[in-house]
């Protein structure tokens, strides 16, 4: 979906900015060119940025959490 329509901005393309490092709304403004006009865009492109930097982080911890885990699982007593 077009979030920026000035710019001709869509959500995958912001997903995919912030994926290469766009982690500010200023960076996003100087790499895809949103918010310079009217400003329509903003509180959408917040939340995109937000919910994406929420999953990867979330995802993140997740994966070191399995990759760093080196000592085993206690056993589960028998009742």
């Amino acid at each position: 979906m077009y979030v920026c329509v000035c710019a001709g901005v869509t959500d995958v393309q912001i997903r995919e900015a912030i994926a290469a490092g766009d982690h500010s709304l200023k960076a996003l403004r100087d790499s895809l060119g949103i918010a310079h006009n009217c400003g329509m865009c903003v509180k959408d492109t917040r939340q995109i940025m937000d919910e994406t930097l929420r999953i990867n982080a979330a995802a993140y911890l997740a994966t070191e959490l399995v990759v760093t885990r080196t000592e085993p699982l206690p056993q589960q007593q028998a009742a």
